[in-house]
């Protein structure tokens, strides 16, 4: 819990805000201080059909980056794809099946790569 002893963590203002330094999450002052992710230093993709009425999305986890680094590489995914997606905790979301691609392009910017289930 924040200082402040509320937990606002919306704003219509200003959007979704971090609960402990009270900031648009796209400007947190906190990020920085956070420990990098743990991990085995494998970054795995894998295709997801599960919970999503058949339509497939292509998952990324174990990527050793945090806040606006993972950010600016799912963008960066999401354009070598061109398709849309999101970033659910710690894991980038691609719709559509680009497994393939995006190993390649993870690979070529020096992540170990595995293919995980599905």
């Amino acid at each position: 819990m924040n200082k402040r002893g509320n937990n606002l963590v919306y704003s219509t203002d200003q959007g979704r805000l971090c609960p402990d330094c009270e900031q648009p999450t796209d400007r947190c002052r906190c990020k920085a201080n956070k420990a990098a992710p743990g991990g085995d230093g494998i970054v795995r993709v894998r295709k997801e059909v599960a919970g999503r009425r058949g339509k497939a999305v292509t998952a990324v986890a174990g990527v050793p980056l945090e806040g606006l680094e993972l950010l600016g590489l799912a963008k960066d995914l999401k354009k070598l794809c061109g398709s849309g997606g999101t970033l659910k905790d710690g894991v980038i979301e691609v719709q559509g099946e680009h497994v393939e691609k995006i190993m390649g392009h993870l690979q070529g910017r020096g992540y170990k790569v595995k293919r995980s289930g599905g």
